[in-house]
Order: structure tokens, then C-alpha cells, then sequence
């Protein structure tokens, strides 16, 4: 029996419900690929989704904003991730350039909670459980990222093979860049093998996009600072006797630890005034170059011609380079001259796959901030920042949705205050046993803050960042007007993370702002104006047209509406100075990409107001601003 039939014949059972007539459909429907197949597991929070909608509310009582206008805005979201990632699936929408997680490992020693409770490794569906738990968040990640994105996930050998096939589903094998070892130190908890490392496995959003643009990633070799930190002191102690600070500069190298670092580089042993340099190969490569006379600078004879004769293919350019000081000459003739290779030039390469790092120092890090042992394993700060450093941009913005101990926000502002960038993170992670408050917060607000260690001694704060506090919060799925405009309402906060626009003004173009009707922020060359009430339009555009605003800027409108038009034909007088946006639509089109569908559709109601008709388009009757502040106090706006 084909495909065909079976579905036909199923069609024709009788005694079946509606959902088993369509289970066993899909069964019969579905062809065979290859890839990783899981039994999906439903989640009580997706549930939850399928009637509710998901808000950010901000709690302003752990706001932290002594950066500045100028600092950039973190943020810290206390909740379930699926949800908060569904807000971000409106705020945040191909803006984020790199993704770190580090998800439970669902090694069944009580590290993975689905449903309220935890899964133990005897389980039966311990791995179908963790597939569907991951691949929810993945599909919504990948439409966080932007072109340019990249995604880094932490993980062992429990689900390290499954991970793999996952994102390949997910994010594309071909989008596939590596597999990170994380080698943490040895671990003696194994009767066979002490396994001492774990994974961060790697994949673009676009590699195509990647190639296009030729995006290369490279970092600071490991032990260059320390070489330059060395000459620096020879310098000091010998002035500019170079050949002594060369000699001495060997003996540092041969000094070293052999799993030094800067060992690694002991080849740069030699110093002039322009840096620090090793003696590189001057030959044609593969052999026959041109050999022609060369005579050394301080006994004027022949020097030795190498075998394969010189790189350079004229006398003319050779004794160009000569003058450039440029080649290395030994004491006298009698050794073939060297090319000089500067470290300046070679500081950089790309990022190793392996890492080694001490896990146990991070561990005793966060000790010393929180002056509580009150996290276990947390991710070293520093392995991070390596990370960033190389993916990202100075003004990226960066998400963890596992976020733990919030390891993450402090590796970004750590790098911000090394070189100088703007980088913004976003945190997110639930409260269980008070983690979010207590530690990812609380960590934060530290490292921000400065603090001071168990023994006493005071650490400087990261005081040019801001970090702000947020909680999901929820509006009913069903489009009544009643829930339309809580939504509209509640969404204040997730408006003012989509723009990182936060500086609320307190009258607009004259006009005292009542906030259950309208509400403008303003910083800079940003501006946002939040309409509540749509009868408020008719008495603000006269206010938008008299506004004063630079050549080519604009506001940015959001105004409610019922449907997909923000008023856009009562704008008309003002549109070149504004940019409009209907809500709550934007914000409902952006979750319908992401949400589970309801059960059940709604009959959607079109408007609670009254229309009436004018050259205009469909407008209530125009009422005063105070009379509507009058009629909206103490209701929803």
C-alpha cells in the first residue's frame, strides 16, 4: 500500500477523534530523512502561551543608571526564557550579533527542570525532553540573530551529539564553524576516564553572508603583552643597547615555565628601534632565485648567498630593503643575512579550537564578589570575553538566555573596559531559589558598583554601564478591546528596550504629557512618541507639525490602533517628520512568528469606538486631552 492509500484509508476510519485522525496523518505524511528525530514533549510554559501573551515589566527599584546618558543599557529579564525570548522576538529581531548559552547538560544529577520537575537520567524520555525544551529556544534564538550572528553554546558529553544534530536541523549544517574544547582542569570523578574538558559548539546565522563580507575572526596571541612587558623593562634598565636586550630577552624566554605562553614565541628574540623581531628566512622559496652580490654593512665583504638564491629578484630592491633596515646581518659575512619579521605586525591570529582554563578559579571569583558561596561551576568570565572579543563588534549586542551567575554581562563589561567598545547584554534567566535576584543581579550590580573582597581588598567598579531589571508579565491572547490596550499599555517597557530610548520627558512640543494618553521620550537624536488613546491624534499632530526637529530626523509613532494602519491618513500634514507603527499589531505579527497556536480562535473585535468619516480617514470625534486623562484615570490606557 502507497503513502496515498494509507491517508485515504485513515480518512475513512471510523471511532477516531478529531486529534487521533490528525496524529496519525502526520505519521503517514511524514517522509523519511535523514537527521535527528525526538518524540516532542510539551512544556506547562508553552501551554501557557498558547492564552497568554508575554510583556516586560521593568522594576525600577534595582534600576542602576549612575553610567550615564552615554553608557550602554543592560539588561537583566527574571523569567522563563521561552517567554522572554518571545518578547525579544519583537524588541530584538535580527539586532543580535552573538549568543552565548550555557543550558542545563541533562546529565540527570538533578541539573534540568521540565515541567517543575527535575529529569534523572532514568528517564525514559530524558533525551526527547531536552531536544524539545532546546529546540523551542533555538528556532526563536535564530531569528534573533543578524546577519552577521553567531551562536556559542556550552555543553558535555551528554547531549553534546544530539546538540550537534540539532543545530544542524536549526541553524543550517552548512552554517556549522566549530567545535570549541573547553579544557578545564583535571576532574577525578570517573572510575575509567577523569574527563577534564567540555564543548562550545559554534554556528553562523549566515555564512553566506559571512563569506561576502569577508568577516574574519582573529585574537591577540596569548603571551605577546608579556614579551613587550619584558623588553619595556630591559629598555629601562640598558637604554637603547640593543644588542644586551636582545641577549637578555633569550634568557628571559629559556627562564619561562615551559607552558608559558610567551614561550611560545621565543623565535621574536631580537631588538632594534623599531621592535622586537626574529630572523626570518630571506630565500626565493622553492629554490632557484637570482644570486647576486650583497656586501655586509660593517666589513664591507660578500655576505653568504643562500642556496636558494635571494627573495628579493634585483639588487636595486634588495639594497632598497638594506636601507630600510630591513634585514638582520650576522657579526661578518660569513652567515647568509635574515629578513626582519616584527611582532607588531604578527600579534594576531585566528582563535584557537582548544581553550585551557582553570574552571575552579572562576568559582573562587564569584566567591570573592558575592562574599557568599551561593553559585557552583560558574563560566569563567575570561574564556568569554576571549570569545566576544573575536565575534563581536564594539557596539553589538550580546544575549545569554541561560544566564546563571551572569557571567556573560560581567565578560562584556570587562571588554568594553579593555578596549574601549559600547557593547550592550542581555540577560535572561528565571528565579529559582532566588538566582536572578540574588546572584545574576546581584553580581552585576557589584561588578558595576565596585565591591570588596573577603580579605578586604577593595575592587574599582565598571562604572560607565547601566543595567536594568525587568519581570515577565502577561496580557490575555484573545484580541478583546479590552486586552488590546492593556497590551498596548504594558508594552511601554519593551518600546524602550526596542529603541534603547529610556529618557522620558515630561512635555511634548509644549504640551504636558498625561501618561494614560500619550508619553515621549527624547535623547540625543532619538525620539519616541507612545499614543494611547487614538482620539488624542487629531490634538497631536498640530503639536508634531509646529516640533522642531533636524533636517532628515524623525519621531517615531506608536499609536494604537485596531488594524495593521496607524492613522496613517491623520499624519498626512506630518509625514515626513514622523515614523509610524501600529500597535499592538507590530507587536502581535512579531509573536505569531514565534508563539504555539491556540487552541481556539477568538472572534477579533474591530474597535470600541465609535466612527465617524472625514477627508482625514476614520477617526473618533477629536475630545481634549485633559477630558480624556479625566475619562482613562485610574483604567487602562
Amino acid at each position: 500500500m502507497n503513502r496515498q492509500e494509507l491517508i485515504s484509508k485513515i480518512r475513512e476510519l471510523k471511532g477516531l477523534t478529531d486529534n487521533e485522525r490528525a496524529a496519525l496523518l502526520e505519521l503517514a505524511s511524514t517522509k523519511k530523512r535523514y537527521g535527528l528525530v525526538w518524540e516532542n514533549k510539551p512544556e506547562d510554559v508553552e501551554e501557557r502561551l498558547r492564552d497568554e501573551l508575554p510583556v516586560l515589566i521593568e522594576d525600577e527599584s534595582k534600576r542602576l543608571t549612575d553610567g550615564g546618558d552615554d553608557a550602554p543599557n543592560h539588561i537583566l529579564i527574571e523569567g522563563d526564557n521561552l517567554e522572554a525570548l518571545t518578547t525579544l522576538a519583537y524588541t530584538h529581531a535580527g539586532k543580535i550579533d552573538v549568543i552565548y548559552i550555557d543550558p542545563p547538560y541533562n546529565t540527570g544529577n538533578k541539573d534540568f527542570i521540565y515541567n517543575d520537575s527535575y529529569v534523572d537520567s532514568e528517564d525514559t524520555y530524558r533525551h526527547s525532553k531536552w531536544l524539545s525544551f532546546m529546540s523551542k529556544r533555538l528556532r526563536i534564538a535564530k531569528k534573533l540573530l543578524s546577519d552577521r550572528g553567531v551562536i556559542f553554546i556550552s555543553i558535555d558529553d551528554n547531549e553534546q551529539a544530539n546538540l550537534k544534530l540539532l543545530c544542524d536541523e536549526v541553524l543550517g549544517d552548512r552554517n556549522f564553524i566549530s567545535q570549541f574544547i573547553w579544557s578545564a582542569g583535571r576532574k577525578n570523578d570517573s572510575k575509567y576516564v577523569s574527563v577534564s574538558h567540555e564543548y562550545i559548539i559554534s554556528y553562523f546565522k549566515n555564512f553566506d553572508f559571512i563569506k561576502q563580507q569577508q568577516i574574519i575572526w582573529r585574537e591577540k596571541k596569548q603571551g605577546i603583552q608579556d614579551i613587550y612587558n619584558c623588553v619595556k623593562a630591559l629598555i629601562k634598565k640598558h637604554g637603547r643597547n640593543y644588542d644586551i636586550i636582545s641577549s637578555e630577552l633569550k634568557i628571559w624566554y629559556q627562564s619561562l615555565p615551559d607552558n608559558h605562553p610567551a614561550k611560545n614565541h621565543k623565535h621574536y628574540h631580537c631588538v632594534d628601534e623599531r621592535g622586537i623581531y626574529f630572523p626570518s628566512d630571506i630565500s626565493w622559496p622553492g629554490g632557484g632565485g637570482p644570486k647576486y652580490e650583497v656586501l655586509h654593512p660593517i666589513t664591507k665583504k660578500p655576505v653568504r648567498v643562500p642556496n636558494r638564491g635571494w627573495v628579493y629578484p634585483t639588487p636595486e630592491r634588495m639594497q632598497e630593503v638594506i636601507n630600510q633596515n630591513l634585514v638582520h646581518f650576522g657579526p661578518d659575512e660569513s652567515s647568509v643575512p635574515c629578513k626582519k619579521t616584527y611582532l607588531s605586525d604578527n600579534e594576531e591570529a585566528a582563535p584557537y579550537s582548544v581553550f585551557y582554563k582553570d574552571g575552579r578559579a572562576a568559582t573562587k571569583r564569584l566567591r570573592a564578589i558575592l562574599n557568599a558561596d551561593l553559585f557552583q561551576n560558574p563560566k569563567d568570565e575570561d574564556v568569554l570575553q576571549r570569545l566576544f572579543k573575536f565575534s563581536s563588534l564594539r557596539n553589538s549586542v550580546i544575549l545569554d538566555f541561560f544566564a546563571g551567575s551572569g557571567t556573560t554581562m560581567h565578560a562584556v563589561m570587562q571588554l568594553n573596559a579593555e578596549d574601549g567598545g559600547h557593547r550592550q547584554c542581555i540577560l535572561v534567566t528565571n528565579n529559582e531559589n532566588g538566582i536572578c535576584e540574588n546572584v545574576t543581579y546581584e553580581r552585576n550590580k557589584r561588578v558595576i558598583n565596585g565591591y570588596t573582597k573577603p580579605n578586604g581588598e577593595a575592587v574599582e567598579g565598571l562604572h560607565g554601564n547601566n543595567l536594568r531589571y525587568y519581570r515577565t508579565d502577561f496580557v490575555g491572547r484573545s484580541r478583546s478591546p479590552q486586552n488590546l490596550r492593556k497590551l498596548v499599555r504594558l508594552a511601554t517597557d519593551m518600546l524602550c528596550i526596542k529603541e534603547d530610548l529610556y529618557a522620558e520627558q515630561q512635555a511634548f512640543a509644549g504640551q504636558e504629557v498625561v501618561k494614560q494618553v500619550f508619553r515621549y521620550f527624547e535623547k540625543g537624536d532619538k525620539r519616541m512618541l507612545v499614543i494611547y488613546r487614538e482620539e488624542a491624534v487629531p490634538l497631536l499632530v498640530p503639536l508634531i507639525e509646529r516640533f522642531e526637529l533636524p533636517r532628515g530626523e524623525r519621531i517615531k509613532v506608536y499609536v494604537f490602533s485596531p488594524s495593521e494602519d496607524p492613522w496613517a491618513g491623520d499624519f498626512e500634514d506630518v509625514q515626513d517628520k514622523v515614523e509610524l507603527c501600529a500597535q499592538p499589531m507590530a507587536i502581535l505579527n512579531a509573536y505569531k512568528r514565534v508563539l504555539p497556536k491556540r487552541k481556539e480562535q477568538n472572534i477579533y473585535v474591530v474597535s470600541s469606538h465609535s466612527k465617524i468619516e472625514g477627508a482625514g480617514g476614520s477617526m473618533t470625534p477629536p475630545i481634549d486631552i485633559q477630558n480624556l486623562f479625566d475619562l482613562e484615570e485610574g483604567g487602562d490606557a
